[in-house]
C-alpha cells in the first residue's frame, strides 16, 4: 500500500496542475459558452476537485441554472460528466436510489449529476424533501443519513457525503444554491458558436483528461487533506468554495487569484440576486416605507409597502399583507409591535429602534466607493416640540438634546454586526404602551 501510495505521487509530479486546468479550461470552452470568466473557473476547479472527495470537509454543489431551455445547460453538464470522478447520471432519481449509490462505497461516493432538476423541485413536482435534504446533508462529512431496519430491527447508518451537480430551468432549492457554486446560463447570442459535442466521437478525449485529473489530485491528497487556503469569503460560502480554492492553490500559476475573484463575484452575484428570502425583503422595504418617522402606525407602514408597485406585499393572499402575516416575518429578528402614543391617538404600531439591529445585521445598507459606510437612515431628523403636530405616522417627541441626537444617529448607521445602543424609552404607567424620549 506504502508503495501504491508512492507511485501515485510520484506520478501526480509530473503533472503541470496549471497546464491540465487550462487544458479542461479549453475542452469546456470547446463545447460550451460559459456567462462569465468566473464562472468557467469554478466549473473547471469543481470538476478536479470531485477527485479529492476523501481530502474534504464540505462537498460542495454545482447548480446549473437558466431562466428557459436551450441555454446550454445540459450540454455543461455532459462536459461535466465527461471529466468527473466516477459520474452518475440521471434525469429523476428516487432518495432511495440516491441513498443506496453513495452508501455501496462510501469511502469513493459517486459524483452525482442531476440533470433536469426542475422536474423534481420545480412547482409542479412537490416539495421532495427526502432527496432535497439527502443534498443538503451530504455537504458536509459525518451527516449519515438514519433508516429503521425492521428485518433486523436495528437503525441502519447511510452515508450522503458525495459531490453533487444539478441542472435545471429556474432556481434550485434556496438550501441547495446556498451550499453550492451556481452558474447562470443564457442563450448563445448571434455569432456565437460552439462545436457539437458527440459522447460516442468525444467523449474519450474528456475521459483521458478526467484519468489525468485523477492521478494528479489524488496524488495530493495528504496534501488537500492539510490545505488551510486563504478564504475570501465566510461562514457556508467559505465551507463550499474550500476545496476549489485548495485545488487552484496546488495547481498554482493564474489559478489561486482567478479562484478567489469567482468565488467573490458569483457570492456576490447570488447574494444580490432574486434569492432574497421574504423576511429580509420584508426588512428592507421597512427601512425605506420608515423615511424619517421614529414610529408609525402598522396600517401606515402596512399601506406604505402595499403601495410599492415592484413589491411583493400587495398581492401576498386575497387582501395583501396583513399585520398578522407581518407580524409574524418580523418576530425572527426580534421585533414586535407595540401600543404607541401618537398625535392622532394610541394605536398599535413600531418603533424604527426596534428595527435598527437587524437592518444592521441582515440588509446593511450599501457603502460608497470610498469605503465610507452610508448611513441607513437620514441624516437629519425632524424634531418635534410637545405642542406641535407631528408629521402622518411619525410618534410625538420630546425634543433630544445633541449628544442623545447625535449618538443615536451613530447607532443607526452602524456597520453590520455592530452592537446598538438604543434611546432610552419611558413606559406609560397607566397603561403599558411606551413613547420616545431623547434624554433619559
Amino acid at each position: 500500500m506504502t508503495t501504491h501510495k508512492h507511485d501515485q505521487a510520484d506520478a501526480a509530479e509530473l503533472i503541470d496542475g496549471a497546464e491540465l486546468l487550462d487544458e479542461v479550461s479549453r475542452t469546456i470552452s470547446r463545447y460550451v459558452i460559459l456567462p462569465s470568466t468566473s464562472a468557467l473557473v469554478a466549473v473547471v476547479l469543481w470538476i478536479a476537485a470531485t477527485h479529492g472527495v476523501p481530502a474534504w470537509n464540505c462537498a460542495p454543489r454545482l447548480v446549473i441554472r437558466a431562466p428557459e431551455r436551450r441555454c446550454g445547460k445540459s450540454r455543461l453538464l455532459d462536459t461535466v460528466e465527461g471529466m468527473s470522478h466516477r459520474p452518475l447520471m440521471t434525469v429523476n432519481a428516487s432518495p432511495s436510489a440516491v441513498y443506496r449509490s453513495i452508501g455501496e462505497a462510501p469511502a469513493d461516493p459517486p459524483t452525482l449529476l442531476i440533470d433536469e432538476a426542475d422536474t423534481i423541485f420545480g412547482p409542479k413536482a412537490g416539495d421532495n424533501e427526502d432527496l432535497r435534504g439527502l443534498l443538503n446533508a451530504g455537504h458536509q462529512r459525518g451527516r449519515p443519513a438514519l433508516r429503521y431496519d425492521a428485518g433486523s430491527k436495528s437503525v441502519e447508518k447511510i452515508d450522503t457525503f458525495a459531490m453533487a451537480a444539478l441542472a435545471g430551468i429556474g432556481a434550485m432549492p434556496d438550501t441547495i444554491e446556498d451550499r453550492a457554486a451556481v452558474i447562470r446560463m443564457r442563450r448563445r447570442a448571434a455569432g456565437e458558436t460552439v462545436a457539437p459535442y458527440r459522447v460516442v466521437r468525444d467523449g474519450p478525449e474528456l475521459a483521458a483528461l478526467r484519468e489525468r485529473l485523477f492521478k494528479w489530485v489524488s496524488g495530493h491528497i495528504e496534501e488537500l487533506r492539510a490545505a488551510t487556503p486563504d478564504m475570501p469569503l465566510e461562514d457556508r460560502a467559505a465551507d463550499t468554495w474550500e476545496p476549489m480554492i485548495a485545488i487552484a492553490d496546488l495547481a498554482g500559476g493564474n489559478w489561486p487569484r482567478a479562484a478567489r475573484k469567482a468565488a467573490v463575484v458569483l457570492t456576490s452575484d447570488r447574494d444580490a440576486g432574486d434569492e432574497t428570502s421574504v423576511p429580509t425583503r420584508l426588512l428592507a422595504d421597512c427601512r425605506t416605507a420608515f423615511q424619517d418617522a421614529d414610529a408609525l402606525p402598522t396600517s401606515v407602514l402596512l399601506e406604505r409597502l402595499r403601495n410599492d408597485s415592484e413589491a411583493p406585499w400587495a398581492t401576498m393572499g386575497a387582501a395583501g399583507l396583513t399585520a398578522m402575516k407581518m407580524g409574524n416575518l418580523l418576530r425572527d429578528f426580534e421585533i414586535r409591535s407595540d401600543t404607541i402614543r401618537f398625535p392622532s391617538g394610541q394605536a398599535k404600531g413600531y418603533y424604527r429602534a426596534d428595527f435598527v439591529d437587524a437592518w444592521n445585521r441582515y440588509c446593511p445598507a450599501p457603502k460608497p466607493a470610498s469605503g465610507e459606510a452610508v448611513p441607513a437612515v437620514p441624516a437629519s431628523l425632524s424634531e418635534v416640540s410637545p405642542d406641535e403636530a407631528s408629521t402622518t405616522g411619525t410618534a410625538q417627541a420630546v425634543p433630544p438634546d445633541q449628544a442623545s441626537l447625535a449618538l443615536t444617529r451613530q447607532n443607526e448607521a452602524g456597520t453590520a454586526g455592530t452592537a446598538w445602543v438604543p434611546r432610552s424609552v419611558k413606559p406609560l404607567a397607566d397603561n403599558g404602551d411606551r413613547t420616545i424620549s431623547g434624554a433619559a
